[in-house]
């Protein structure tokens, strides 16, 4: 059985890569979020409402992820991202370290004060593979569903906190608000979680005031 080993290698040599990574944005003063969700759940949205609402009050960069295009990293400099990259992985579910580490040049991280990375819309995958970030951050949205914690435990347990969007949808959609949270609770007790909508903007106060405070620590 050789898979064991070459994955433990690879994994050890991507957390070598994201403790220097996270040197840098240290040396820098640069707090960093990793941004994951499933696709659809509304990770460019949340960001970029977020951008609208801390526009003049923070300097924030971005970096997106995703298959292909750089639709994502356009969307974030038009919300008022300060500077945006945007990694094509060439079909790779998930960002790593090495990617993180080949786009941070590409920023004057001097400049910023927040750097929030957008990772592939994946639940599986991005929870494995450190970047180097201080915080990680999952979007889940009431649409995928109430079972979500039970079927990818590995993801809600390994995140720092959860915002649950759509909640606009709540009246329309079967979701199990108790029972989503006793799923997450179970899994990762005390998460900061901050049920909102992107769209109409409720519950974000909640959610930029966290994000202000990690930041500040």
């Amino acid at each position: 059985m050789t898979t064991i080993p070459i994955i433990e290698k690879i994994l050890s040599a991507n957390d070598r890569l994201a403790a220097e990574n996270r040197a840098a944005l240290d040396a820098a003063r640069v707090f960093a979020i990793n941004v994951i969700a499933s696709p659809g759940a509304g990770k460019t949205s949340l960001i970029e409402q977020t951008l609208k609402a801390l526009a003049g009050k923070l300097r924030i960069g971005v970096i997106d992820g995703d298959l292909a295009t750089s639709i994502d990293a356009d969307r974030a400099a038009a919300a008022g991202a300060s500077q945006a990259v945007q990694i094509n992985t060439g079909g790779d579910c998930h960002l790593d370290a090495v990617m993180v580490q080949q786009a941070l040049p590409q920023l004057k991280l001097d400049d910023l004060d927040l750097l929030i990375i957008e990772n592939v819309g994946n639940l599986v995958c991005p929870a494995s593979f450190a970047l180097g970030t201080h915080k990680t951050v999952l979007v889940a949205s009431i649409p995928e569903g109430d079972d979500k914690p039970y079927k990818y435990p590995a993801t809600y347990r390994g995140v720092e906190a959860l915002v649950i969007n759509k909640i606009d949808l709540l009246p329309y959609v079967p979701f199990r608000m108790e029972y989503f949270r006793q799923g997450v609770e179970t899994l990762n007790p005390g998460l900061a979680a901050f049920p909102l909508s992107c769209r109409t903007g409720e519950g974000m106060p909640a959610w930029l005031d966290w994000l202000a405070g990690q930041r500040r620590k």
